[in-house]
């Protein structure tokens, strides 16, 4: 059952659903793999305001959407031998063995990513035994960097933790201070993972995307543009998206 609070609208052949949430702002979004559009508008924003904003922003949501459609991705994942799969941006060949010991992941002469399962391991249980090994790999990313980033940028966050999120790279509670990375990073680039990173320590200092926290980023990481474009740029990967 579809919530009074959201409806969908047209500008410029485009169909954009629009949520209406307590807040204070607009927020535009085009989302991955199709490009769909989504708006979450304060709650007694009138409709003609929101269209006015869409249409001023039309040229942006085209581009997006067509940057989603030729982006490379991957197909289906059936976690089996010989697939592509990545770590910290490098391309390694999946090879699974099956073993009635201990599972686990391990890298191989640098080429292969050895997964080794249950005999009776279906995709499910292979993909959270890689799963598990992605997020570890993070965790000792993030361990490895936070530290020197919150001295540079002069705050500690109370806790980095590691989700899986369809929309964000990242999210940040200023109230909180509490980070979220999503667990996709641990495929990313090494230099794109630390952009989000930065990006999200710096919003413990300012949480609104205003000219204060894009003077900080260009401050702490004069290279971010670059690494936002070569974050989204590489191979997307397959989600069973709702």
């Amino acid at each position: 059952m579809k919530s009074f609070n959201q409806k969908l609208m047209q500008v410029g052949g485009v169909e954009v659903l629009v949520k209406r949430k307590n807040i204070k702002n607009l927020h535009l979004n085009v989302l991955p793999p199709s490009g769909s559009v989504r708006v979450s508008a304060p709650l007694n924003i009138k409709d003609d305001v929101i269209q006015t904003f869409l249409s001023s922003r039309i040229n942006w949501i085209r581009k997006k959407q067509n940057e989603l459609k030729t982006q490379e991705r991957e197909s289906f994942r059936e976690y089996v031998s010989g697939e592509d799969h990545y770590l910290f941006g490098r391309r390694y060949i999946l090879e699974v063995v099956y073993s009635s010991g201990k599972t686990g992941v391990k890298i191989k002469n640098n080429k292969k990513i050895t997964l080794l399962v249950k005999p009776d391991s279906d995709i499910k249980k292979r993909k959270k035994v890689l799963d598990d090994w992605y997020r570890e790999n993070l965790k000792n990313f993030i361990e490895n960097n936070r530290e020197q980033w919150e001295e540079r940028v002069g705050v500690d966050a109370n806790e980095i933790r590691i989700k899986k999120m369809k929309t964000r790279w990242g999210s940040c509670n200023h109230r909180t201070k509490r980070i979220w990375l999503n667990l996709e990073l641990a495929k990313k680039p090494i230099s794109c993972i630390e952009y989000v990173l930065v990006h999200e320590i710096i919003h413990l200092v300012e949480k609104k995307h205003n000219n204060d926290f894009v003077f900080l980023l260009e401050k702490y990481f004069p290279k971010w543009k670059i690494e936002k474009e070569n974050l989204n740029k590489f191979i997307l990967s397959y989600e069973n998206w709702k």
